[in-house]
């Protein structure tokens, strides 16, 4: 059993980050791990994050949804979860996938605010609509309860039970287009990188950094959450693209495209931030999809498109799906991407522009909880 809850542990690691770009949701994790009627088991439990990541992932119909985790400070050392538990949660820490602080509650509502993210909390937030205008808004605070196939999500306040986006703030506008340095050495939020903690070594070795979150204000200085220390200006924020990948309907992974390092795309692609498609085709679509299918660049704030396939591509202008419409990408050659363009590597297996693109599957994504012990899904009795 033991094995197991690592195994969905390391899953539900892919799935925290702090950066704004691919965050879906914000949450309070040391009030996660005590929803003890999720499962009806012990008193504090890590894998409760999953059963709620599960249930964001199956309410907005995507794979691979992360969520912008804030952690109180004591947690890293919570006699109620295991040490194996408090190490992972040391981990996320040290490499820079979840905010540790003291206050979590008040920097989750900035976080939201900012980045014009839902925010998954049990807590009530009827009082703070004259601060924050979008708390009153359908879908943006949400309460994750028990359901009987999983939890799932009722409104305290606004109404909806969708989770719903925003857009960002003007603050939030203005700091994440810059890049920012933390004084304290090894910050792994602003300090060019994380990993620099006791349990560094533990990281997974392909993963990519993460886009800086963004700053704290304070007296309206942008400041570092965790240290507290006021930021310095590094320089302008490179440009970026958010893309998706949709298989069979269903939206299964969100990455960054930037200026600075091309995107690889295919059954098994190599190099850095590489997207791999291999785990979610079927026999025929691994075939005719090579290892590296595509690769993705951002030139002067255009996402161009090269094929490297052996079988060639094909581009659906506007996203129609209409078959006179497609346009041949032969082998090694390249195309500027338009507004609402999708990559077709194989028929149904498409690229474009997240903001483009939402699933239309009738299935349910894949879960982090798959390795989960039954005992820890066990749902109280109705």
């Amino acid at each position: 059993m033991r094995f197991e809850i690592s195994k969905v542990l390391d899953a539900i690691e892919g799935r925290v980050c702090t950066d704004p770009s691919l965050a879906r949701a914000v949450v309070d994790l040391a009030e996660v791990i005590r929803w003890q009627n999720l499962d009806g088991g012990r008193p504090a439990s890590l894998l409760r994050l999953g059963m709620v990541i599960d249930a964001l992932s199956r309410q907005i119909g995507e794979d691979s949804v992360p969520v912008y985790a804030i952690v109180h400070r004591a947690l890293l050392s919570d006699a109620d979860l295991t040490s194996n538990e408090r190490m992972v949660v040391r981990r996320w820490a040290d490499d820079g996938l979840v905010e540790v602080l003291d206050q979590p509650g008040d920097r989750m509502l900035e976080v939201a605010d900012l980045l014009g993210l839902p925010v998954l909390t049990r807590a009530r937030l009827d009082g703070l609509v004259g601060r924050y205008p979008w708390v009153g808004q359908a879908g943006r605070v949400l309460a994750p309860v028990p359901g009987a196939g999983g939890p799932v999500f009722i409104a305290h306040v606004g109404g909806g039970q969708d989770p719903a986006t925003g857009s960002r703030s003007p603050a939030g506008v203005k700091l994440l287009s810059r890049k920012w340095r933390c004084p304290e050495p090894g910050c792994a939020l602003f300090g060019g990188g994380g990993g620099g903690g006791a349990f560094a070594d533990l990281a997974a070795v392909d993963r990519v950094p993460a886009e800086q979150p963004p700053p704290t204000l304070r007296t309206g200085a942008p400041t570092c959450p965790r240290h507290g220390a006021r930021l310095s200006d590094a320089g302008p924020r490179p440009r970026a693209e958010v893309l998706a990948v949709r298989i069979g309907g269903l939206v299964r992974k969100r990455f960054v495209l930037t200026e600075t390092e091309p995107v690889p795309v295919g059954r098994a692609p190599e190099g850095p931030g590489a997207v791999t498609l291999g785990q979610w085709l079927n026999d025929e679509a691994r075939r005719w999809i090579s290892r590296s299918h595509i690769r993705l660049e951002l030139r002067v704030g255009e996402v161009v498109v090269t094929d490297t396939s052996t079988n060639g591509s094909g581009v659906r202008p506007g996203g129609s799906m209409a078959e006179n419409e497609r346009i041949a990408l032969p082998p090694q050659q390249s195309r500027v991407l338009g507004e609402g363009d999708l990559v077709e590597l194989y028929p149904g297996v498409q690229v474009g522009r997240a903001a483009q693109m939402s699933s239309d599957a009738t299935y349910t994504p894949n879960s982090v909880m798959a390795e989960a012990p039954t005992m820890a899904m066990r749902l109280p009795r109705q």
